[in-house]
């Protein structure tokens, strides 16, 4: 990865019976996302995320019972790149508007590489 990349990440809580809907929703955005400058794009289903006592990925998204920690990131070849990127996927009409997960729990931002190796 270049050091002007740029990468967008996200942790979220989806239901666990929705994994095949959300498989095919990320599907779609990795399409979406690529055809509008991504690099990369990459969905991470929770396998081993450990419920902490002061802070943790489950008690950032307030994961209920039947709910698993999802993690993801896009990378972008610049910060410009991706402010542009961005705007495209969110114009665009195949943007999908309805999620299979609970949006207000849904935590992100935008980073700038310090290391890559």
């Amino acid at each position: 990865m270049r050091s002007d990349s740029y990468v967008d990440g996200f942790l979220l809580a989806v239901p666990s019976a929705n994994k095949e809907i959300y498989r095919q929703h990320a599907s779609s955005a990795a399409q979406l996302f690529k055809e509008h400058g991504a690099i990369e794009f990459i969905e991470c289903w929770g396998d081993d995320v450990p419920q902490g006592k002061l802070t943790s990925m489950p008690m950032a998204v307030k994961l209920k019972d039947d709910e698993t920690v999802v993690f993801s990131w896009v990378v972008w070849p610049s910060r410009q790149a991706r402010d542009a990127g961005m705007k495209a996927v969110m114009d665009d009409p195949r943007c999908p508007r309805e999620m299979p997960f609970d949006g207000k729990r849904l935590i992100y931002g935008g980073f700038r590489v310090l290391v890559s190796a």
